[in-house]
């Protein structure tokens, strides 16, 4: 076989692996779209039974008031959701993770999908309503143990634990008002929605810019492991108020972990201290 023939051959298979590869995604992207859509016909005619398939064994449903269900006692109580349907849902494919969200006046509503062998299963409903007038966060002390420096959490595997490393160094970046050591830890499509802000990498990075904060501690975190994407649920317990549940999404690219998604709600019905 001549160079060029053997380089036409590569050249072909290399096409056709491109090739697959978008049409893979274009499947998933079609098959979540389908099972979200399945799943909020379900809820909307509280069909019990045709909600427990398009649920992960993990599942978790966080509403707008910071309650959050299990699978089994989400299937009793089989809650509405109050912004899965709303306008100009966006969808992210990260592997075996997808990630839509919606927005419904002030109600901004996460959905987080993982990859089973053949079908896609719901792993986390979260609402925030972004209700409250914004407000001082809590200035930069200058110190910043928990989360800046440690954890509460003993990471399982180095994905893990790289992680929350680029986490921490994301936090001290935040209480040093860095805003350009902050960006290279988020996804340049980042979001970040809490009951009284919703924002974007530019936004957020101009934020960080004018002052420094000092993030809530941790109090627990929920580790699932998709390979190149890894979800977190947490519990933190602010400086002053109530706790807040937190659920991001973390994706590995050419290396590094970005933090892609931060949804955080205020949980109404805890007393004002935990942990």
């Amino acid at each position: 076989m001549t160079r060029r023939a053997l380089l036409a051959l590569v050249s072909l298979a290399g096409l056709l692996a491109v090739g697959a590869s978008a049409g893979a995604i274009e499947r998933d992207d079609q098959m979540v779209r389908e099972a979200d859509q399945a799943l909020f016909v379900a809820l909307t005619k509280g069909d019990a039974a045709a909600v427990n398939p398009l649920l992960d064994p993990k599942f978790a449903w966080t509403d707008r008031d910071g309650r959050t269900l299990g699978t089994k006692a989400f299937l009793q109580a089989l809650p509405q959701p109050g912004a899965q349907a709303g306008a100009n849902p966006k969808l992210h494919l990260y592997g075996q993770v997808a990630v839509i969200t919606s927005r419904l006046d002030n109600v901004y509503a996460l959905r987080v999908w993982a990859k089973g062998r053949k079908h896609w299963r719901a792993l986390a409903y979260h609402e925030v309503a972004v209700t409250e007038s914004p407000r001082a966060a809590a200035p930069a002390t200058g110190e910043c143990d928990n989360p800046c420096r440690t954890v509460p959490y003993k990471p399982r595997n180095a994905a893990e634990r790289a992680v929350f490393e680029s986490w921490q160094a994301l936090e001290r970046a935040v209480v040093a008002g860095d805003g350009a050591a902050w960006a290279p830890h988020v996804a340049d499509e980042f979001m970040v929605v809490s009951n009284v802000r919703a924002q974007d990498k530019p936004t957020r990075i101009a934020a960080v810019n004018r002052g420094g904060t000092t993030p809530p501690p941790l109090v627990s975190a929920t580790v699932y492991d998709y390979g190149d994407t890894i979800v977190m649920t947490c519990l933190h317990q602010p400086h002053s108020g109530k706790p807040i549940h937190v659920t991001r999404v973390w994706v590995k690219r050419g290396g590094a972990w970005q933090m892609a998604i931060s949804y955080q709600t205020v949980i109404q019905a805890a007393s004002a201290k935990v942990g």
